[in-house]
């Protein structure tokens, strides 16, 4: 009952991730998974403070802020479900 990351670093900017989230199984992508995956690996000294962070569902660039401290995410947004709710 745990949502879990598997990332292979392929080089200090890059790092291919797989996703498990609990009660769904593998899933496309993560986003908070990936920013942490970034912050786990600069802190291990396996990747710069920006990477690309390959996923199945596309990639998400991102970026741990010396200035700020904060983590940015950036990537593309698409619909890839869409469904209704009726009054049962």
């Amino acid at each position: 009952k745990v949502n879990v990351e598997f990332a292979t670093v392929k080089d200090r900017g890059t790092v291919d991730m797989r996703v498990w989230e609990r009660g769904a199984g593998p899933t496309l992508a993560c986003g908070t998974g990936a920013c942490a995956t970034l912050v786990s690996s600069v802190l291990n000294g396996l990747t710069d403070r920006s990477a690309s962070i390959r996923l199945k569902g596309g990639d998400l660039f991102i970026e741990w802020s010396e200035k700020d401290n904060h983590v940015y995410m950036t990537g593309p947004a698409a619909v890839v479900y869409t469904g209704s709710v009726q009054d049962v």
